[in-house]
């Protein structure tokens, strides 16, 4: 497998009897990682397990109750009285409502069963798993690549050291010296981060993978799974979304473009976000009720899937949109890192002044300019300093992809390991 992230968080979770969720979308390396561990733990450490794709309807049946499940682990070694843990892995296991009624069982009754259950992320599953397992999982998100491992992935050596030590620079005039991440940077925010995607290296090719992962999301999580009856209108509302990338939308419009009534539109939306396509980023109000009615951006988690649904895979350097794509990759990688969506705001006062991200802490705000520049201007600056000076806040970054300094109360700092320098700024 190639190295993900979240690979040692999942391992980390292997002495806790709590059930392991990997919820995300399709494609993004779920099963893999759930094979990676399976493999780990049972194959290279000897611990007993078994490994069950749940998309094979005979393996359903294995474990469709209680009691069968126990008499396939009974089968498989499993001894009720033994110390360790025996290691279950269900894979795609959504499709099957029942299972998490089998998984509370299992979980109350068998302490030294340990669960892991892989399924793409839904509605259905959260209300599932929160109605019968409250107090039992450990929900983890499994996301495409953020740009680090997008190197991994392309074992360009050179690269991934030079992203490592890309935080060492300082100055202006770094847009030529960091021209070879500079062009992955590039691919990245026209393909996305699909590791399949990644993987593959002609334009053609990466295309036709995000082509047969969205045939099948539409055909088979939005038709068969959730039951959606108006297809194509969800898919021209998603196109409208993918249209207006990053840019506040009134649901209205989305509603008259789509044909669709205005709580559909709500609910679509909320589909497209539990199943990982879309974030839905709120303004920034110090009244938490006004951030519920004003009207929000929506980025799309994914470059790649942005730009397939508008079928627009054009190079960087000739786009429009390459403001909007650089604004949703920081967004895309602070979610990534593990700052909750919902504490990701965006900032507009009544004089149009912005500020493209705010970092809504219990105790703090962290704000975020993003400019897809190589020389900037004083104006870039102008959306901080006013939010800075009416919150009284002391500290600012601006993501830019040619100075890396700092210029008074505000942070300097290129695309290259941006969320580490963020952080680790915000505490000097």
């Amino acid at each position: 497998m190639k190295r993900r992230k979240i690979f040692q968080e999942l391992l980390k979770q292997k002495e806790d009897r709590k059930i392991s969720f990997l919820l995300g979308a399709r494609q993004v390396g779920k099963t893999t990682l759930l094979r990676a561990l399976h493999n780990h733990l049972c194959t290279e450490n000897n611990h007993k397990g078994i490994f069950l794709d749940l998309d094979i309807l005979t393996n359903y049946e294995k474990v469709n109750s209680f009691g069968n499940l126990l008499n396939l682990l009974k089968l498989n070694g499993y001894e009720e009285g033994q110390n360790d843990f025996f290691y279950l892995f269900f894979d795609e296991f959504q499709r099957y409502g029942d299972l998490s009624i089998v998984m509370k069982n299992t979980y109350d009754n068998l302490h030294n069963v340990k669960i892991y259950a892989s399924g793409s992320s839904s509605i259905k599953i959260k209300s599932q798993i929160q109605e019968s397992l409250a107090g039992r999982k450990k929900v983890n998100i499994i996301y495409p690549l953020d740009f680090e491992e997008f190197l991994w992935f392309k074992e360009d050596k050179d690269a991934i050291a030079q992203f490592q030590n890309a935080a060492k620079l300082s100055g202006d005039s770094l847009f030529s010296v960091t021209s070879k991440l500079n062009e992955l940077l590039a691919e990245f925010l026209v393909f996305g981060g699909y590791p399949e995607v990644a993987l593959k290296n002609t334009p053609n090719e990466k295309i036709a993978v995000l082509d047969s992962i969205f045939d099948l999301y539409i055909k088979k999580d939005l038709v068969e799974y959730l039951n959606i009856k108006k297809v194509l209108n969800v898919k021209r509302l998603i196109e409208f979304l993918a249209i207006n990338n990053g840019q506040k939308i009134k649901y209205e419009e989305i509603g008259q473009s789509a044909s669709l009534e205005y709580q559909e539109v709500i609910s679509y939306i909320e589909i497209l976000k539990e199943t990982h396509v879309v974030l839905i980023i709120r303004p920034f109000f110090t009244n938490k009720n006004k951030e519920l009615v004003k009207i929000p951006k929506i980025y799309f988690i994914d470059s790649g899937v942005r730009n397939y649904f508008i079928n627009n895979f054009n190079a960087l350097n000739i786009r429009e949109d390459k403001g909007f794509l650089f604004e949703g990759f920081a967004i895309s990688e602070l979610i990534k890192s593990g700052v909750e969506e919902e504490d990701i705001k965006f900032w507009q006062d009544k004089n149009k002044h912005e500020v493209d991200i705010v970092i809504d802490e219990k105790h703090r705000q962290i704000p975020i300019e993003v400019k897809f520049k190589t020389h900037l201007k004083s104006e870039d600056f102008k959306g901080l300093k006013i939010f800075m000076e009416a919150y009284k806040i002391k500290k600012g970054h601006l993501v830019n992809l040619d100075r890396q300094e700092k210029k008074g109360d505000v942070s300097l700092i290129i695309p290259f390991e941006f969320v580490k320098q963020i952080f680790d700024r915000q505490k000097n």
